[in-house]
């Protein structure tokens, strides 16, 4: 019946099981002193929040386990420290399809050596049931392809200052017909 996750967790624990309490919400560096920990589960909780920093430290995590939990998203940060994250399990949450969920979904797609699986929508309803990659690809559909700014796709390095620039002033045409500004740095 544990509300929080407690203070007095050895600093060498390795594996560390936290489910079937009543922890509602993970606060920034909960686990910032036990930095040899490589496997976390908090299954069956009710964590409907994950502060961006509750992972501070957890630089060995393995494998984590959020299942059968309140998640509809993760803010931007939340998954950042969790360089050698092996296993992510997500299922049985009602993970909410709008921008929120394109951090996690972006992360997972940049960790590819991350497996994971439950990542499906719950809400809205005219999502209920989708994966949560069919959702963000839909998301990026809907936009009126000609409504988009024309960039190039890669820029080539070994281009000499007076074809850059030639180029760079094309883009900047292009885009001031669309009637957006974009500023391209480096």
């Amino acid at each position: 019946d544990l509300k929080k996750v407690p203070g007095n967790i050895p600093p060498d624990i390795v594996k560390f099981d936290l489910s079937n309490n009543k922890i509602r919400q993970l606060r920034a560096k909960e686990f910032e002193d036990v930095s040899e920990l490589k496997i976390l589960n908090l299954n069956s909780n009710g964590i409907a929040y994950i502060d961006p920093a509750a992972f501070s430290g957890l630089n060995n995590l393995e494998e984590l386990d959020l299942s059968n939990n309140s998640l509809q998203n993760f803010e931007y940060g939340v998954l950042e420290d969790l360089y050698f994250l092996k296993i992510l399990w997500l299922r049985e949450n009602p993970w909410r399809c709008d921008y929120n969920i394109h951090y996690l979904f972006y992360w997972l797609k940049h960790h590819y050596n991350v497996h994971y699986n439950g990542l499906e929508c719950k809400m809205p309803e005219e999502y209920k049931g989708w994966s949560v990659g069919k959702y963000v690809r839909s998301y990026y559909e809907e936009c009126p392809k000609d409504k988009l700014p024309i960039y190039p796709e890669t820029f080539d390095l070994d281009k000499d200052d007076e074809e850059w620039e030639r180029h760079k002033e094309q883009s900047v045409q292009t885009v001031k017909k669309h009637g957006v500004i974009v500023t391209v740095i480096g």
